[in-house]
Parts: structure tokens; sequence; C-alpha cells
């Protein structure tokens, strides 16, 4: 069983910063890619962030500049940091991994909770 336990969510002004966490349980899960996604009222959900096991990084063109993510293997958490944050940012954040419990086995997805972030105006 894996389970994604996010954290960090809230209201900030623009401009402002925040840092969400996710860390993952689940005991011989071989976790692959990491990321973050984010949908907003009446919009699809759409990637954020993505970091690769070596820790190769993608953004979105929308935070490129202004987010950053990381990912503590020891700890099987990542971290998106938000910075210079706009009204347009507000959404609820997923975090998502990919991975497996064996090597021979395919990856499978898993989803977090979602956490809201709320940027004002």
């Amino acid at each position: 069983q894996v389970q994604l336990v996010e954290s960090g969510g809230g209201l900030v002004q623009a401009g402002g910063s925040l840092r969400l966490s996710c860390a993952v349980s689940g005991s011989t899960f071989i976790i692959n890619a990491m990321g973050w996604y984010r949908q907003a009222p009446g919009k699809q959900r759409e990637l954020v962030a993505g970091i690769s096991s070596g820790g190769s990084t993608n953004y979105a063109d929308s935070v490129k500049g202004r987010f950053t993510i990381s990912r503590d293997n020891a700890k099987n958490t990542v971290y998106l940091q938000m910075n210079s944050l706009k009204p347009e940012d507000t959404a609820v954040y997923y975090c998502n991994v990919r991975g497996a419990f064996s090597p021979l086995l395919p990856n499978t997805i898993y989803w977090g909770q979602g956490t809201q972030v709320t940027v004002s105006s």
C-alpha cells in the first residue's frame, strides 16, 4: 500500500511564497518520477513540475523561474517551493508519484489527496 501525505498549502498574498511537501510511505516501493499537478476551478488538471529519479526537472512554462521542485530520496519526500505567487496560481495542488514494488513490474501512478493554495491579489 502506498500513501501520499501532502502539506504546506494555504492562503498567501500575491508575491508571497509557499512550500509544499509530499511524503510517500510504502515499504519496498521503488519511487521513480515524482511531480506536482494542479487543478483550478473549471479547468483541467495540469502538470506544474516533475522530477525524475536522477534529478532531472521539468516545469510548466507558467511557473518557470518561480517554482522549484526537489526531492529527498532518503525521506521519500518531494517538495515544491513556490515564490512570486500570482492569483492565477490558485488551485488544488496534487502530488504524484510513479513507481513499482519491484524493478520487474511496470510503474503505477499514485496521487495525493490535494492541498489548497489560494493567492489573493
